[in-house]
């Protein structure tokens, strides 16, 4: 078993819910057996969700935790926190999926595997996500968030039945991943679809945008801080009548006609806290098709723009389901 990790009770209190001495025990009894235990964590901007389970779709709700993402110490100690009492109480996991914000490094084999690159999230940069897991001598699998909640949607969601899918999430940031057949797509590094420039929109021109590394990327423009900077609301908190969904809804679907264009992805999933409403993804896909202007055989091939692109099947539950399977795929590939 692992060594006990002492912190703050405060800070264990906030990570883990409503688990209580019945629930562990439960927990503990259900997994112990012939059946493999799986470690999955999804860390985002502004959460970080760590599960633990049998698989993607064995997981009690409350056999999860939701830790904020603060300065990194303080969050990668609550996550080891979480998966050492699970360790002590149930036993050694098999595997642990990380499906994590970047830009990452997610090369095999690179010295800085599972180190955060140069990004806009103040602190984070040159952090180890994966060196606090070492310690519970497991395979680690590694992918983005956007890459792992695609490869979810794609198995589990709105692609089953299709071979290619991009998800495109939308909220403290900006980011894009691409399956193809059951497999990510990455080069050099992994996509950094947020970044991205795009026209702007002449009734948008004031707005100087929040990127700090390109201002009025994508990303700069679109996202959820963007919008706060901009209208002083959430997108969610702007009226009805608003400009705001028409505006963020034409920049995304000029992604979306990227994607299409340069991947010729089956089914495009637009997720985040920024498309939770419902009200920008008709936008989205009236923006993609006046910018696609009939080039290509959206009826004919996928049936249409709005089974193109589409609300998440899984809802918040991609990214963590995704972190499962990369899990699951470094044992049972």
């Amino acid at each position: 078993m692992a060594a006990p990790l002492r912190l703050p009770i405060a800070l264990l209190r906030r990570a883990m819910l409503s688990f209580g001495a019945s629930d562990w025990g439960a927990l503990a009894g259900g997994w112990m057996g012939a059946r493999a235990l799986y470690g999955a964590i999804e860390a985002g901007g502004t959460k970080i969700v760590c599960a633990a389970g049998c698989g993607a779709l064995d997981v009690p709700q409350q056999h999860r935790a939701v830790i904020p993402t603060t300065e990194p110490q303080e969050t990668l100690e609550a996550v080891s926190a979480f998966f050492a009492r699970i360790d002590a109480e149930a036993g050694r996991f098999r595997a642990i999926g990380l499906a994590s914000f970047g830009p990452i490094d997610v090369t095999p084999g690179s010295p800085t595997w599972g180190t955060v690159l140069a990004t806009p999230k103040p602190g984070w940069s040159g952090v180890s996500m994966v060196a606090p897991l070492a310690r519970f001598g497991c395979p680690i699998a590694l992918d983005t968030d956007v890459n792992a909640a695609a490869l979810a949607e794609a198995r589990l969601g709105a692609g089953q039945g299709a071979h290619s899918l991009t998800y495109i999430t939308v909220g403290t940031g900006i980011g894009g991943g691409a399956v193809e057949r059951d497999r990510s797509i990455r080069g050099a590094l992994h996509p950094e679809m947020g970044h991205i420039r795009v026209r702007r929109d002449p009734r948008d021109t004031a707005f100087g945008g929040v990127c700090p590394f390109h201002g009025d990327c994508l990303e700069g423009l679109s996202s959820g801080p963007a919008i706060v900077a901009r209208w002083g609301a959430a997108m969610s908190a702007l009226p009805d009548g608003h400009i705001g969904p028409e505006i963020i809804g034409g920049y995304l679907g000029q992604l979306a006609a990227t994607v299409a264009l340069m991947l010729s992805s089956e089914r495009i999933v637009f997720g985040g806290g920024v498309m939770s409403d419902g009200r920008v993804l008709p936008h989205i896909r009236a923006a993609a098709r006046r910018e696609l202007a009939g080039y290509l055989p959206i009826e004919a091939r996928v049936g249409g723009f709005e089974r193109l692109i589409t609300a998440p099947q899984l809802g918040d539950r991609a990214g963590i389901a995704g972190a499962f399977l990369l899990a699951e795929a470094l044992i049972e590939p």
